[in-house]
């Protein structure tokens, strides 16, 4: 093994595991053990998966070691690991959605992502815990228990793909999947010092999804860095015929663009509405310095405002739960998964099943956005409530419109504050929902955003995120962007954010004990 990979495998970044699987420095069935072993050390207090494929993970490794020894040529990641959420379907392994009412149900098939990984070679190690059907921003919302934040244990690790961010933070995978329906896996990436992107809807097949908002969910890449990040999106993106919502367009440029983290002459937009009052002081420090870096990376930098902006957060709360309850009907105890018989009722009726296995199978925020859905869609209330949030959708897309006009990218913090305290906000739902305030709007569009870590808050010395927003299949706007800023703090931390995390290890064995 050479030195310019780091001796502890699972520090390496993904693109320097490709580097030194290609080079034949290191196996991956090396790469994968040493993945497996760490999780065997940290996840007990971490909590970041909800199923651990070890025999499968390590039949892949050596799958691709044995390919790789035979000469064959091989995708740019194969034979390195990765975690997958718990919300895309893999054939022979469980997927519940974080979820009571799917507990131990088996998919016959794989999702298409899922499908890609696969036939690129990498490795799976399990499946990663997150907010029951994704609705959440804490991963608090799991049905089987909250996942914690490396940085420190008693903080969550944002929501719904909480289980990806913190695998990525704690050691656990080099690459992550997630999805984002509102900030999913911007949100979760800000609060642990990750990079996750939202990329173009369409730009990545939803086939074989479970369905939060058929309209807003999207599936992206997860890392460590941006470069890891851009790699990993080449192998999920691109068109599928299996998904009436896919692009039929080559995925953009992005490894190309994180390569050169090129940002002379861009003209990047500081939207006006998504900073300010309520944001923590830290959070705003940390953004200011972070736009002040780019411009000397020769980028120009102009305010811009998105006045519909204001009123994303009340369309978004309209049109997803009114999404969620037809998508989550499917789940009646009558075809898969939870089968709950009501007491007390000697030959009881199909609707008395539904309801109860209903009762018992879905969480309390769940059951709450299904009834908000149902009502935004009932008789007499459809134009008043949903109606209006599709016109407000349209007004929020014609200002993103017109800022591109003007700009190449929007930037603004990831989120208002860094990560909060387990319990905080789990019995207020409206100050759980306002973390995703800055994220929201690009769902609601469609276009794409990412977060990378832009330091660390004064006030209590946690990650803060930098959000970046491009237009429609621009992705590779966000991956340039996100490059130059990234080497820019690289260069003035002395390294990666998470090497300024030094009692990382010591609180998780801490935890552990």
């Amino acid at each position: 093994m050479t030195t310019d990979l780091n001796p502890d495998l699972t520090r390496a970044s993904a693109a320097d595991l490709a580097h030194a699987l290609a080079s034949g420095q290191v196996s991956s069935v090396e790469v994968t053990q040493a993945h497996l072993d760490r999780i065997a050390a940290v996840d007990a207090a971490v909590h970041a998966y909800l199923h651990v494929d070890a025999e499968g993970a390590l039949a892949a490794a050596r799958r691709v070691d044995e390919r790789r020894a035979g000469g064959e040529s091989l995708g740019p990641l194969a034979g390195v690991p990765i975690a997958v959420k718990d919300v895309m379907t893999t054939k022979g392994m469980p997927t519940t959605c974080g979820s009571r009412i799917l507990e131990g149900w088996i998919p016959p098939y794989d999702a298409t992502v899922v499908t890609k990984l696969r036939a690129a070679g990498l490795p799976i190690l399990g499946k990663t815990n997150m907010d029951e059907f994704a609705m959440g921003s804490s991963t608090e919302h799991s049905a089987y228990g909250p996942s914690r934040n490396p940085w420190d244990l008693e903080r969550i690790p944002g929501g719904s793909g909480g289980g990806s961010s913190s695998v990525l933070a704690s050691f656990q995978a080099p690459l992550a999947t997630g999805t984002d329906t509102g900030g999913s896996i911007r949100q979760p990436a800000a609060v642990t010092g990750t990079v996750g992107t939202k990329p173009t809807y369409g730009g990545v097949s939803r086939y074989g999804l479970v369905a939060l908002a058929s309209s807003l969910d999207q599936a992206g890449p997860c890392a460590r860095s941006v470069l890891d990040t851009a790699l990993l999106h080449a192998v999920m993106g691109g068109h599928d015929p299996r998904d009436s919502t896919s692009i039929d367009a080559p995925v953009p440029p992005v490894v190309e663009a994180a390569r050169a983290g090129d940002v002379t002459g861009l003209r990047i937009g500081v939207v006006r509405e998504l900073g300010g009052e309520g944001y923590q002081a830290g959070v705003r420090t940390r953004f200011e310095e972070s736009v002040r870096l780019l411009v000397d990376a020769g980028a120009e930098v102009v305010e811009v405002s998105c006045p519909s902006f204001v009123y994303a957060l009340a369309t978004y709360y309209l049109i997803l739960p009114s999404e969620a309850s037809s998508n989550l009907a499917k789940f009646d105890a009558m075809r898969y998964g939870l089968r709950v018989y009501p007491d007390g009722v000697e030959t009881p009726s199909a609707e008395q099943v539904m309801a109860a296995s209903r009762d018992a199978g879905f969480g309390d925020e769940v059951k709450r956005r299904i009834i908000l859905g149902t009502y935004a869609l009932s008789s007499g209330y459809y134009d008043a409530y949903y109606g209006s949030a599709q016109k407000v959708r349209t007004l929020i897309a014609q200002d993103f419109a017109a800022a591109f006009e003007q700009v190449d990218v929007l930037v603004s913090p990831t989120a208002p504050t860094t990560a909060f305290k387990l319990g905080d906000k789990l019995d207020d739902p409206m100050a759980m929902y306002l973390n995703d305030i800055a994220t929201i709007p690009a769902n609601l569009a469609g276009v794409p955003g990412m977060s990378l870590p832009a330091g660390l808050a004064d006030e209590d010395g946690l990650p803060v995120g930098f959000q970046i927003l491009a237009p429609a299949m621009r992705d590779e706007r966000l991956y340039a962007v996100g490059a130059a800023l990234e080497r820019a703090l690289t260069d003035r931390w002395g390294g990666p954010l998470l090497d300024r995390a030094p009692e990382l290890d010591a609180s998780l064995e801490r935890k552990d004990a």
